[in-house]
């Protein structure tokens, strides 16, 4: 009895370590400190931060929605599609977004989509209106 309660305390640690963990501040080349603070796109960060995004795609598709607004951080805008899809909107540049979230903006944008399960399926980049 005693082996059972020490190993579900050992868990319960190990639980809470993991889930009290603090989100990386890199990977790969991507600093992802830097891409954190630069909401919405506004400070003009994450542009200079779109090619060591693209090299860190694979990296990044197949993970959990949860786990990607951590190491990203909050989504810009956060859209619902039809049979449960999710979409995940960054912008990366300054642009009528910053002035105004609800309205539309032509500022580059990096979108990511995420199946009903909620893994991410795709990563695409646009700059036109959303």
């Amino acid at each position: 009895m005693i082996k059972i309660k020490s190993l579900v305390s050992l868990m319960a640690l190990f639980l809470g370590l993991v889930a009290c963990s603090t989100p990386p501040d890199t990977l790969g080349k991507l600093d992802l400190k830097k891409w954190r603070q630069d909401r919405g796109g506004c400070k003009g960060e994450r542009a200079e931060l779109v090619a060591d995004l693209r090299g860190e795609q694979k990296e990044l598709l197949g993970k959990f929605a949860d786990e990607i607004g951590k190491i990203l951080g909050k989504p810009d805008i956060h859209q619902l599609g039809a049979g449960n899809t999710k979409f995940y909107v960054y912008f990366l540049e300054k642009g009528t977004q910053c002035e105004d979230i609800t309205k539309k903006s032509e500022a580059k944008k990096v979108i990511m989509k995420f199946n009903a399960i909620g893994l991410m399926s795709e990563i695409t980049y646009q700059s036109r209106p959303l």
